[in-house]
């Protein structure tokens, strides 16, 4: 089969009811396409049917390969398990749950061809709870106000980028953190386009509020001196109204002016303040240690158990 122009990276986690439909769909799409791609199937761990399935399936229109992981990695890991497989000079990152309209491969590819390192696609249409959109929206707005300032208003679900990023990617696998945040802070040339997004049909969502919440984490400890530099100005803060609230007291009591009387309630609430301050800034401080040690190991962030052409 002739080399593949666009490497397409599937992870997926137990989604062996999605997958039939989602390679035919890949299938009836391949021919509208004028180049030719491969998709990277990355199994994050799955105790299911699903590699079994990828292996009695027999691929027409375009070729495939397994990356199997060790053991459950999560999504940021296991998509850059697939990128380092791919053989395609072009990637792009899709689910495997059939949300998104795999027209986001041709426009990406279009995009790309236009000049642009990176494509970033926003998810213009679908229903999602009220939590999950004030998340997205608080996720988006604080990354752009203090980690990168580019990054788009309406977030990223996925992207698509070229040989420069890839190559970048392959060889700076990062642990504990953002795939995207990491290619946009490479600085290369990038457009963002909007496609409607379709709901799951089958199956539930491996994205669980955890996650979603160490997704957050990650992006600011890994992009952004913000929390640290948050524990210095609050500690500066306090430490400033404590002297205030000092010097008051000793000029009242000295003065005469009136009578100042501090019960055991008001120390309690002050000192479970300060306590809990500390404890908070301790806990942020710990957060980088603990990354900037996990970094010194130089452990992989993935571990791959075997790669199988689908092909052969």
């Amino acid at each position: 089969m002739t080399n593949p122009e666009i490497s397409v990276i599937i992870p997926f986690l137990n989604e062996a009811e999605n997958l039939p439909e989602l390679i035919a769909a890949l299938e009836a799409f391949a021919p509208s396409l004028d180049a030719p791609f491969e998709v990277v199937f990355v199994d994050d761990g799955s105790t299911d049917d699903s590699i079994s399935l990828l292996e009695r399936t027999r691929f027409r229109n375009f070729s495939a390969q397994i990356v199997k992981l060790s053991r459950n990695y999560g999504s940021h890991p296991a998509v850059r398990a697939g990128f380092s497989a791919a053989k395609a000079p072009n990637c792009v990152w899709l689910g495997a749950d059939l949300q998104e309209p795999l027209e986001i491969i041709r426009l990406g590819y279009e995009k790309i061809r236009d000049g642009y390192d990176l494509v970033c696609v926003q998810k213009r249409s679908v229903k999602v709870s009220a939590s999950e959109g004030a998340f997205s929206r608080l996720y988006s707005k604080l990354i752009r106000r203090y980690a990168i300032a580019d990054y788009p208003e309406q977030g990223v679900n996925t992207i698509f980028f070229n040989e420069k990023i890839k190559m970048q990617l392959n060889r700076n696998p990062e642990a504990n953190s953002s795939v995207v945040l990491q290619c946009l802070s490479l600085g290369f040339r990038q457009t963002v386009i909007n496609v409607d997004y379709a709901e799951r049909k089958r199956g539930v969502s491996k994205w669980s509020f955890a996650k979603k919440v160490k997704l957050m984490i990650d992006s600011f400890v890994a992009f952004s001196y913000f929390p640290i530099r948050m524990v210095s100005v609050t500690g500066f803060l306090f430490a400033l109204i404590g002297g205030l609230v000092a010097l008051y007291v000793v000029i009242v009591k000295l003065s005469g002016i009136a009578e100042v009387t501090l019960g055991w309630p008001s120390l309690l609430s002050i000192l479970m303040i300060g306590f809990g301050l500390t404890n908070i800034s301790l806990g942020i401080i710990a957060e980088y240690l603990w990354r900037t040690l996990d970094a010194s190991r130089n452990r992989p962030p993935y571990l791959i158990d075997f790669i199988k052409d689908l092909d052969d």
